[in-house]
């Protein structure tokens, strides 16, 4: 009887992106086109390894008309006691949710998180389970108590782990009302034989944490890094398994701006912002009045700009210095907004307005360390350089916004109802806006200020 051989293992190569498998390793992906992404899986059976597949969250019953499903109500959100986290979700956290928060390193990701678990914990019967993959358990008992969570101390677990299947058995066997991991770039699953942080294992974990929320009902939050260009890092598949993407963002300053860039629970033009303190984060209710707290009053170079982050106006100061060129060449510095957009504005004064600071060196600032980029802004930073090169202050109660082009002509922007309570509201008399917000503004929309129509850049400078 002829002996027989042992089938020897095989190795496969799996493309971490798509999913594509190849017999030999290719440099380049042929399915997705992505460079080095296909990873060697060692098959002992001699056949092609299954892939494992966590994302189903089917529950069994029979089709039900959708008249027939209860719709959630605000009574079944969970409140964190945070008001500028609670309303960038929504209302707060939806059960069987998945909540995605990243932001840079250092920015109070994991600071804010403990907060909300604890304002999660304080306001729900259960308890909350927190899994850490960075820290140890001491380390996290420590901003916890720094945060001021000691009242719901015995309510909030924690959990040094990162293995996937090991959380979600500590999390079945506790039952909390409340799931988070921090973060999701840490755990992995022994099914895969990617390391943790791979495309691969991203991926999986994240549909297996997904599973257990959709099928348990159990809100789980999942902390992400960023890559340097600030987007999350990992699988795009990761953004479209989570039901809500919030970016947590700092520019230096001691202000953080939470954003919520996917919600499929709420608007996405919402905006919180936060204060970091010794404490922990700290609202900030009324974000216009704190930036505007420690204004000069009388300095050229200074005006007030009102910025609409999604649905939310913002009244920020913008600082401009104009200076003689050290080296002969003028150079532009900008801190808050876009250096190329300084450098077009710059061009357009010089062409169109009659104030040619081309060859002076410009510095352009946002106060409060806050980054603008919407285009609203434009008028506010050709005042502010008009303003600092000829020396003359502008009107300290005096409020402008506007798109600037390439003409000279101020272009129209949205909310500007919105912009002007705002300004009202804090005090603000006069308001320079584009003649085409002035046409369509109602009667009785003025808000008590003095609204003056600008159609280009030059009028604008004559009026202030």
């Amino acid at each position: 009887m002829a002996k027989v051989k042992p089938l020897k293992p095989r190795s496969i190569h799996r493309c971490q992106a798509c999913g594509h498998v190849e017999q030999k390793w290719l440099g380049r992906c042929p399915a997705c086109k992505e460079w080095s992404s296909l990873v060697e899986e060692i098959d002992s059976a001699g056949h092609a390894a299954p892939r494992p597949s966590s994302t189903g969250v089917a529950d069994g019953h029979a089709p039900i008309a959708l008249a027939d499903v209860r719709e959630l109500s605000a009574a079944d959100r969970l409140s964190s006691g945070i008001g500028e986290l609670d309303r960038v979700l929504g209302g707060g956290l939806v059960a069987g949710s998945l909540v995605l928060l990243g932001g840079d390193p250092g920015v109070g990701k994991s600071t804010l998180l403990v907060q909300a678990l604890a304002g999660l914990c304080a306001r729900s019967a259960g308890r909350v389970l927190y899994a850490t993959g960075e820290e140890s358990v001491a380390q996290t008992a420590l901003r916890a108590r720094r945060v001021g969570v000691d009242s719901i101390a015995e309510r909030l677990s924690v959990v040094a782990e990162t293995d996937v299947e090991r959380i979600l058995a500590h999390a079945t066997q506790l039952r909390p009302a409340i799931l988070a991991v921090d973060s999701i770039q840490t755990v992995y699953t022994p099914l895969l034989d990617s390391i943790p942080g791979s495309l691969a294992q991203v991926r999986e974990c994240a549909s297996r944490l997904m599973q257990f929320a959709k099928t348990t009902g159990i809100p789980t939050i999942l902390v992400g890094h960023v890559t340097k260009d600030g987007g999350l890092a990992g699988p795009k598949t990761l953004e479209h398994l989570v039901d809500v993407v919030l970016q947590l963002e700092g520019d230096g300053g001691p202000y953080r701006v939470l954003r919520a860039h996917k919600n499929r629970f709420g608007s996405t033009q919402e905006l919180g912002v936060f204060e970091m303190r010794g404490a922990g984060m700290a609202e900030v209710e009324n974000p216009s009045a704190h930036l505007l707290a420690e204004r000069a009053i009388g300095a050229p170079g200074s005006v007030v700009v009102a910025s609409a982050d999604g649905a939310r106006p913002l009244l920020v100061e913008i600082q401009a210095l104009v200076a003689p060129a050290t080296a002969g060449l003028g150079r532009r510095t900008a801190a808050g907004v876009d250096g190329n957009r300084v450098s077009l504005l710059l061009a357009v004064l010089a062409q169109r307005a009659n104030c040619d600071v081309l060859d002076r060196d410009v510095f352009v600032n946002v106060a409060g360390g806050l980054r603008l980029a919407e285009p609203a802004i434009d008028l506010g930073v050709v005042c502010a350089i008009a303003s600092s090169a000829r020396g003359r202050a502008i009107d300290a109660k005096t409020l402008v916004f506007g798109e600037v082009g390439l003409a000279g002509e101020v272009r129209a922007v949205p909310l500007c109802e919105q912009r002007l309570a705002e300004a009202a509201r804090l005090g603000f008399t006069r308001a320079l806006i584009p003649v085409q917000n002035r046409l369509r503004l109602d009667a009785g929309a003025t808000c008590g200020l003095e609204l003056v129509a600008i159609d280009r850049v030059v009028t604008a400078l004559n009026a202030l």
